[in-house]
């Protein structure tokens, strides 16, 4: 690769996502630097990103995931629904189960974390552009653990109250946990409709009519324990 010409014959164009003003400036001033990336734009958050996507069409978008408004796991939804050929590679300081899992479920094929200097950034972008996953080595290492571990074994449907299904009753400790349908969809994987389901079946099995009464059912059962003194609330009294 020769001056600004990526693995395509051209500069990779990118489009940098952070909401922290004085990191995103950073980093587009070192992807400035870098051979074969051409930087088209920058985004203070998910709703901004993917708008900016629908303009400039970036070959990859740098992700970041926390931020407010729309964080980078329902950005990169949006975006690889909307715009299949832009590629998502997260740039964050998590690398932890709670965000990468989600992230590369949504569509994200690269992610790295913010110490990455900048010859992985350019392999990652390189990486992605020919179709390749743009891992960094400790995130390869927690999908091998992920992949190698032995599989959780969930609780069989004569184990649960009332004919719940394994899938209602972690919709219904979702709820004791006080996770609104929003979460509780991105935690499963699932889409909101199909959390609005699983809720209405669990409410007619179990004979419950609102949220509240559900968290009360959820602890009576045993499906989940009610908070310790100083911990969060659920706000059901």
């Amino acid at each position: 690769m020769n001056g600004n010409e990526g693995v395509t014959g051209r500069a990779v164009r990118v489009l940098v996502v952070d909401d922290q003003a004085m990191v995103r400036e950073g980093i587009v001033l070192l992807l400035g630097l870098l051979p074969g990336i051409e930087v088209v734009g920058s985004a203070g958050d998910g709703e901004e990103a993917v708008a900016l996507v629908a303009v400039h069409t970036p070959d990859v978008v740098l992700m970041d995931l926390r931020m407010p408004r729309c964080d980078g796991v329902e950005a990169t939804r949006r975006i690889r629904d909307r715009h299949p050929s832009t590629q998502i590679v997260v740039l964050t300081t998590y690398a932890d189960d709670d965000w990468l899992f989600p992230a590369l479920r949504a569509g994200a094929r690269g992610y790295l974390t913010k110490d990455a200097g900048g010859e992985e950034i350019v392999r990652a972008v390189q990486d992605v552009m020919s179709g390749q996953a743009g891992l960094s080595p400790g995130v390869q290492r927690r999908l091998l653990d992920r992949v190698t571990a032995p599989e959780p074994q969930a609780p069989g449907p004569d184990e649960l109250p009332d004919g719940l299904t394994p899938r209602e009753a972690e919709v219904l400790v979702l709820i004791a946990e006080g996770l609104p349908n929003g979460e509780i969809a991105r935690a499963l994987c699932i889409g909101p409709a199909t959390v609005k389901t699983h809720i209405n079946n669990l409410f007619a099995k179990t004979g419950v009519r609102d949220r509240a009464q559900a968290v009360r059912y959820a602890y009576r059962q045993g499906l989940a324990r009610p908070p310790t003194a100083g911990a969060p609330s659920t706000g059901v009294t």
